[in-house]
């Protein structure tokens, strides 16, 4: 059930597309949930709709917009951040985020870089054993993050860096995300003469095909190491031919 106590801590969504509202039904258990977004319908229960400085003005503001959006949200809230305030991301990329928040948001408030290794789809049964990159940028609030998440939700915390995070993610994402918009486009694809390994692929492409653009966009073109690593696929790709 949500958590509708007024004694509950306050937490700033900011941006309420796919991935805000699944942390928001996710959150409204522990916090009271201030969502703004400008664009979106409030039709989510337990979450309150709200202006831009009341959101950003609570104890806990995550980030919750596209990558490409990151540094004009930044912008928008720094002037509204309380000293102590804890600021988090969930961007699929995380060393330009983190640069961005570290260079635009005031000194006084503690930064957290996170990425979920989820979406909406992969979320669908719960969180329990699912990843989520969790990045110190500023202050010690990091450690305190971590912990919560895995009590709270029972998800596998990885504690990186920006860096180290990117070069992982430019495979682990960025190939997945490639493959499957070549798949895509190769359709129609066999329904009936399958092997295993591939109705594996096929489950792996579904569950990625109906991100949203700017995910595609972050994963596959903002990731420094993504391009790289496009390259060494074609080469090897185009290596089967002789």
């Amino acid at each position: 059930m949500p958590h509708t106590s007024t004694d509950a801590p306050a937490l700033g969504l900011i941006g309420f597309g796919a991935f805000g509202r699944l942390a928001a039904r996710q959150l409204r258990r522990h916090f009271r949930v201030l969502a703004y977004d400008p664009a979106a319908a409030a039709d989510e229960a337990g979450v309150a709709f709200v202006g831009l400085t009341e959101a950003a003005s609570c104890p806990v503001v995550v980030l919750a917009v596209p990558v490409c959006r990151l540094a004009e949200t930044v912008a928008a809230v720094a002037p509204h951040l309380r000293p102590g305030a804890l600021v988090l991301d969930v961007g699929s990329v995380k060393e330009e985020p983190a640069r961005l928040m570290r260079e635009g948001l005031p000194d006084h408030v503690e930064i957290v870089a996170t990425h979920p290794l989820f979406g909406p789809q992969s979320a669908r049964d719960g969180l329990a054993g699912l990843k989520i990159a969790v990045c110190p940028v500023r202050g010690r609030s990091a450690r305190r993050v971590a912990a919560f998440l895995r009590r709270a939700f029972g998800l596998d915390v990885i504690v990186t860096t920006p860096e180290d995070h990117d070069r992982d993610a430019a495979l682990a994402q960025g190939l997945t995300h490639l493959i499957a918009g070549l798949v895509v486009r190769m359709e129609p694809l066999p329904s009936r003469i399958t092997t295993r390994s591939f109705d594996l692929l096929m489950e792996a492409v579904g569950m990625v095909r109906h991100d949203a653009p700017e995910v595609f966009e972050a994963i596959v073109r903002a990731n420094p190491y993504a391009a790289e690593m496009r390259r060494r696929f074609a080469a090897l790709a185009g290596a089967v031919d002789g």
